[in-house]
This record gives structure tokens, C-alpha cells and sequence, in this order.
């Protein structure tokens, strides 16, 4: 448990439907107090590393902007540059990370020509190619663009074993086992040496970043529920891999420290906060998720965030006693397809989703033993399986405030990305 938030008052569906009780579902709520307790248990878990925040698991420009506000958090990672220039333009922030490589022409001639753009958003690359797509999509910057150099993070034992230094082995056996997301090419300091010099060399860009992401450690939990034998794999997974990429992250600021002088050198995820953070070689991590406590950051050992935003259902009928069938709800999350990707039932308690129809277009059945008191009219409130996804599902977040342990109240609404109008893939 994340020991560093204080206890959050009794949520219950009484309460939230007392605070929520003139809107008509479905809707969603973002808990403030539950959100800010989130942040701080964040920047106590960095130990002193500033925290970007992630905006694909926000998606809410309020809220965006409530979490750069906290003490401890510094500067906005994104996922479009798209989206960048949208809230550098609303002027959420003026450092701006986009995390993924793009391939949006447009967005890149409005990097190059916009007053101001160029010096507050940082594109990310893994390639030369990406640098010559960069330079064909037309516009001039006054300046060099900021350009920051992915690593691929990934853990492949092969090359992290007596195996990995046999020469007839070859680069191809020895990534067999890839363990992490599939990012970069770039993975040995030789490789980030040389394609550090590729981007100095060409006057459009200058490089001031490295970002170097292990999301088998920070996106995999250590701790999945009734699966001992798993937790004990992903938690040898987590300190191999942890182990080799502090050594050579290290290599790698070393090496492209040598060929341009970098502003910050970004790792880490909302799971990984404390080991990432303890690296010398790293001067910033990102979280995002964190803030939001979706279901799949419930299977960690040493944390877990409080739910900060939750939707609710209303029920339209009742098929049998212990059964209740709610509208809408068919809010499944990116990833690989499995049950954990669905919402799930939060509050009142005792609802599970059937394994026939789970949540579904137009209807979403709970059964369980607090089905029985369900009636057309409730609601049935849900957590989402992923942190950001659901603000594209919803126009806008009612934010509720604790007036004390017992009562809750609202307090305004705050618009999503969807509310404004702006969807960016």
C-alpha cells in the first residue's frame, strides 16, 4: 500500500449518490481529494526527482494542469505533438515532451513556424529516418528544433547472460527474449553515440533529452491477485531487468553526454517511481496513471493509489433476482484482450460482471449478491481498467470535494480532451 497517503474518507454509493444526485448517468467523477492524495504519494515515492506528468492518463486539461501545480511535479509528457501544441497553446505548460515519434506533417510544420513552439515542445526520435521526415514536412523554426533520443529499455536476458558475449551468438539469437515494450531500435551506447551525432549534425535540431522508459517494470504489476507463482516471476523479471538497465542507462548518458549537453534524461513509470528514481544517471521521471488508480495499478506490492475517477451506470431493468442490467458501459481498455482490460463494478459491493455478455454496447449485466437490491433508477458506480482511456469515452469529469469523512459534495465539471473537441488517435 502506498503508506504515504493518509487515509481516504468511507467512499460509498450513498454518498456519491447524494453529491451526484442531479445528474442523470452515464457520467463520470473525479475525486479531488483522492487525486491530490494520489500526487502526493507520487512525489514522495520519486524522493526528490521532479515528475513529468503523463497526459495519455489524464486526458482532462483541468486536471492536467491541478497535478503540474503540485509541489514536486515539473513539466508535461505527451503523447501527440498534436496534443503538445494544443496545451502549449492553452497554456497548460511550456515544457512539453512528446514521448512517441510522429509522423504528423502538419503538427511538425506548426512546431517549425509557430512563435514560441520550437523553444517549449521537445520531439522525441529513435531514427534517422524520423529526422529526414522531421526536415520534409515543411516550415522553418527561428530555431533548432528540441529533439529528445529514445532507448529501448527492454530486458533480453540472452544478451544479459554469459550467452550475450559468445560472438558467433549474433545480435539476432540473443534478442530471441524480448521482455518490454517493443520501442527503439537504439538499445547499446554505441548505437545512441552515433545517432546522437546524426541529430547534431544537421542544423534543424538540437538534441537536449534522452527519455529511456521500462515499461516491464513500471507497467507490470508485482502483485496480481491469487496468482502467487506470477508475482513471484514478474518481481525476479522486475530486479534482473532493473539491474541490467541501471548499468546501462548509465553507458548511455555517458556516451551521448559526450557529443551534446543534455537538459534531462527521463525514465521511469507511476510503477517504478522508487527504483528508477535512485539512478544518479536519471534526472526526471514520468507518472500518470497514479494519479488516476484504474484497476490494473491494483496488482502492485509496495503501492496503490486511491480510485480518483470512477462512472457511473444507471440501471434499466431486472432480469432475475440477483441480477441487474444497467445501460451502456462497453468501455474496454487498450492491450492485449483479457478480462482484466474491462471496468469493474466498485461500489455498492458484491457486483461482478457475467462471463457471457461482461460490459457490453448498449447493456452491461452485474449479478452477485448486491444485485438483489438493485431497482431501474440506481446506479452502479465503475472503475475503468486503464487510467486515461475513459476520458474518451465522457465530455466531462464532475469533480466532487470530502466536506468531511461522511459527506461529499460537487464541485464544478472539468471538460476531457473529448468535451473540447480534440481527439488525437
Amino acid at each position: 500500500m502506498n503508506s504515504s497517503a493518509a487515509p481516504h474518507p468511507a467512499v460509498s454509493a450513498a454518498r456519491l449518490d447524494a453529491a451526484t444526485s442531479e445528474l442523470d448517468p452515464p457520467f463520470g467523477v473525479a475525486d479531488l481529494d483522492a487525486f491530490d492524495r494520489n500526487a502526493s504519494g507520487l512525489v514522495d515515492r520519486a524522493g526528490g526527482k521532479p515528475i513529468r506528468v503523463a497526459t495519455k492518463s489524464v486526458r482532462c486539461p483541468e486536471l492536467i494542469d491541478r497535478a503540474a501545480r503540485t509541489p514536486g511535479f515539473s513539466g508535461l509528457m505527451c503523447y501527440s505533438l498534436a496534443e503538445a501544441l494544443w496545451l502549449y497553446r492553452t497554456g497548460v505548460s511550456d515544457d512539453l515532451l512528446v514521448a512517441y515519434p510522429t509522423a504528423d506533417r502538419r503538427s511538425l510544420a506548426e512546431l517549425a513556424s509557430e512563435p514560441g513552439a520550437a523553444s517549449a515542445v521537445t520531439i522525441t526520435v529513435d531514427s534517422a529516418e524520423q529526422l529526414d521526415l522531421v526536415e520534409r514536412s515543411g516550415g522553418r523554426s527561428a530555431e533548432r528544433l528540441r529533439v529528445c533520443l529514445e532507448v529501448d529499455a527492454a530486458w533480453r536476458p540472452l544478451e544479459d547472460s554469459a550467452l550475450g558475449r559468445i560472438p558467433w551468438l549474433g545480435s539476432g539469437l540473443a534478442g530471441l527474449v524480448h521482455i518490454g515494450p517493443r520501442r527503439s531500435p537504439v538499445r547499446s551506447p554505441g548505437q545512441a553515440r552515433e545517432l546522437a551525432r546524426e541529430v547534431e549534425r544537421r542544423r534543424v535540431f538540437r538534441l537536449v533529452g534522452l527519455m529511456v522508459y521500462e515499461g516491464q517494470i513500471a507497467g507490470v504489476g508485482d502483485a496480481p491477485p491469487g496468482q502467487p507463482l506470477r508475482a513471484a516471476a514478474v518481481r525476479w523479471v522486475r530486479h534482473r531487468s532493473a539491474a541490467e538497465l541501471s548499468r546501462r542507462r548509465a553507458a548511455v548518458v555517458e556516451a551521448v553526454g559526450g557529443v551534446a549537453e543534455l537538459e534531462f534524461v527521463n525514465g521511469g513509470g507511476t510503477g517504478s517511481l522508487e527504483t528508477t528514481a535512485t539512478e544518479r544517471a536519471v534526472t526526471e521521471v514520468t507518472a500518470g496513471s497514479g494519479l488516476i488508480g484504474p484497476t490494473l495499478f491494483d496488482a502492485y506490492h509496495d503501492f496503490r493509489p486511491l480510485p480518483s475517477v470512477l462512472f457511473a451506470l444507471p440501471v434499466v431493468r431486472r432480469p432475475g433476482r440477483r441480477c441487474a442490467t444497467l445501460f451502456a458501459g462497453g468501455y474496454p481498455a487498450s492491450g492485449a484482450a483479457g478480462r482484466d482490460r474491462l471496468p469493474s463494478p466498485y461500489l455498492p459491493s458484491g457486483l461482478r460482471l457475467t462471463g457471457t455478455e461482461a460490459v457490453g454496447e448498449v447493456q452491461t449485466p452485474v449479478v452477485g449478491r448486491g444485485a438483489g437490491a438493485l431497482r431501474p433508477g440506481d446506479r452502479v458506480w465503475f472503475r475503468h481498467a486503464k487510467a486515461g482511456e475513459l476520458a474518451e469515452r465522457l465530455d466531462e469529469y464532475h469533480l466532487i470535494e470530502w466536506q468531511d469523512a461522511t459527506r461529499c459534495r460537487r464541485v464544478g465539471s472539468a471538460r476531457t480532451y473529448r468535451g473540447a473537441g480534440r481527439s488525437f488517435g
